[in-house]
Order: structure tokens, then C-alpha cells, then sequence
């Protein structure tokens, strides 16, 4: 059952400032930030949502199809693609630009300073959905801003049901764009600062965008989740660890057991039990993509933490 996952690729340089953010700026100096921050820890991983997004769901045994734009300097990736069995027919090269870049620093408090350059990402409407062929499920994670608008027009045309993730990207968007995005949409999935900004500028309450929806999913970190649905509120749990590494890429593991869940025809507490657990298998592993749990592990976790196994 193939997934449509349609959003960036990316190389993350990922920095590690053992100090807290807040130690190091003045509230009543924020208008002439002059700040360097020490940062003992560097390293360079394969990142970007759908990269991240397809990772995690091909660790479950699912199938995702990445569509994205890579530059001149994507064939490491590509190549990475290849070797991990997912397919990269679905990605567009754009030869006159770099791939995305994100440069991400983390305080001591799971904080993040993100500088982003789109580069090739900015060309990602010139993909079509319908190039992609039947699948069963679409997901439009941040990309480039034309990108998201064509490609959510697309599946719509197309009846191909997906899921709204706008993450770091919905400030690109005004209210009357984000209320066409959850009017086509079948479901929406932001984080807790993410929801709030999206009920603000839309005007909707929680409620009223989930009446719109199969379901609204907002994540809540280390307080778990909670999915809107069918006029109520279902509560998901996390999954307690023992060390937090590194939050990069969380939201997207995350995203990847709902879009297995959902084609799998799993119900909401099995799906979002599943997204929590993918979410905290990521965040005691560095980088978005360096965390390699078999499927057999993956059961023996969940099962660990819920009493049952989701398969």
C-alpha cells in the first residue's frame, strides 16, 4: 500500500549548545541580538520531512514514495535511497541549485535555533501527483510554498485522501490558504505551538477543524498526543525514555506510524500509540535517520509499553 510522501529533502548540519538559550539572551535586548553560541558537537545527516517521513516508514515495512526536488549535490542521497529500497522515481533534480540545507542548533532544554535554505526546494510544484500512479494515502509535510498549495489541489482532483502536516512551514500561509488546506484535506497533523498558530489564524477552534476532518492530530512532546475525532477526544500516551538525545526528525517518526496505521487500517489508539512509539525510538538517537530498529523490535517495544501488539 504505497504512501505518497510529498515534502523536502535536505541535509541537516546538526549542532548540539550544552548551555540554555535563555541564559544567553536579554528579554529587553531581543531587538539587536548580537549572540554566538559554543557548540562542542557537530554533524552533517540526511534530513529534510519526506526523507525522514519515508525512513521511519520503510523501518516499519511500509512503502513510501518520496516526491521532492534535490540539487546538484543530491546524488549522496539518491544514492542513500537506493540502498534503503525506497524509490526515488518521484524526485526531481534541479541541476542550477543546492539541495536544502538546515542548520540546527539544540540547547540543553530540547530548544531549536533552525537557519533553512530551500534551495532546490523551492521548485517542488513542477512535480505532479499524478505522475506518482495509484497510492493509497498522500502526505504533504513542509516544502516549498507553491509546492504544498499545487500538490494539495492535486490530490484533491485526484480523490487521494492525505494528510496536512504543516509544520515549521505554516507561517508561509494566511488563514484563507490554511482553511482551503483543511477543507481538502482528510487529515491534519501539527504539533501543540503548531495547532495553536493554526486555530489563530484560521479563526476554528480544535473542534471545528476536526468536524472538517477524519481527524485533527496534535502532538504534545513528552505529554503524548491527542487526536480530534469523531467528536471527541481520544488521548495518546508517550513512551518515557531513558535519555533524550536529539529531537530532530521526531515529529516526522511520528508521522510515519500514523501514515502506517492508517494504511493498515488500524484504529486511532493503535495509530497513535504507534506514532508516539516511532516519535521516541528518534529522540534517543542523533540525526533524523540513524536509528535502525528491525520490525520484530519495533513489536517488542510496543508491546512493552501498551500490553498488546498493533500487528
Amino acid at each position: 500500500m504505497t504512501s505518497l510522501i510529498c515534502g523536502s529533502l535536505a541535509f541537516d548540519t546538526i549542532m548540539s549548545f550544552h548551555g540554555r538559550f535563555s541564559e544567553a539572551l536579554l528579554a529587553d535586548q531581543l531587538h539587536k541580538i548580537n549572540v554566538a553560541f559554543l557548540v562542542p558537537s557537530l554533524r552533517r545527516e540526511f534530513g529534510g520531512c519526506a526523507g525522514n517521513i519515508a525512513y521511519n516508514l520503510k523501518l516499519l515495512n511500509g512503502d513510501p514514495l518520496i516526491m521532492a526536488t534535490i540539487g546538484q549535490d543530491g546524488d549522496g542521497y539518491l544514492q542513500r535511497l537506493d540502498a534503503l529500497g525506497i524509490s526515488a522515481r518521484c524526485i526531481q533534480p534541479i541541476p542550477a541549485s543546492y539541495t536544502a540545507q538546515a542548520f540546527i542548533t539544540t540547547d540543553a532544554a530540547s530548544n531549536q535555533i533552525t537557519a533553512f535554505h530551500p534551495g532546490a526546494m523551492t521548485y517542488s510544484h513542477q512535480n505532479r501527483v499524478a505522475d506518482a500512479g495509484p497510492v493509497k494515502l498522500a502526505i504533504i509535510a513542509p516544502d516549498g510554498r507553491d509546492g504544498m498549495l499545487q500538490h494539495a489541489r492535486d490530490c484533491a482532483e485526484l480523490g487521494v485522501p492525505f494528510i496536512f502536516d504543516p509544520g515549521q512551514g505554516l507561517p508561509m500561509f494566511d488563514g484563507a490558504e490554511l482553511r482551503q488546506f483543511i477543507e481538502l484535506a482528510s487529515y491534519v497533523a501539527v504539533n501543540d505551538y503548531e495547532g495553536e498558530l493554526l486555530s489563530e489564524r484560521t479563526g476554528l477552534s480544535f473542534e471545528q477543524i476536526a468536524q472538517q476532518l477524519k481527524a485533527l492530530v496534535v502532538t504534545r512532546g513528552e505529554h503524548g498526543a491527542q487526536v480530534f475525532t469523531d467528536g471527541k477526544r481520544i488521548d495518546i500516551p508517550s513512551v518515557p525514555v531513558e535519555q533524550v538525545i536529539d529531537p530532530t526528525g521526531c515529529g516526522d517518526a511520528f508521522r510515519a506510524g500514523m501514515l502506517y496505521g492508517l494504511t493498515q487500517g488500524m484504529d486511532w489508539p493503535t495509530t497513535g500509540r504507534l506514532a508516539s512509539l516511532m516519535g521516541s525510538i528518534k529522540i534517543t538517537h542523533q540525526g533524523g535517520q540513524n536509528h535502525a530498529p528491525s520490525v520484530a523490535e519495533i513489536g517488542e517495544r510496543f508491546q512493552q509499553a501498551f500490553g498488546y501488539r498493533y500487528a
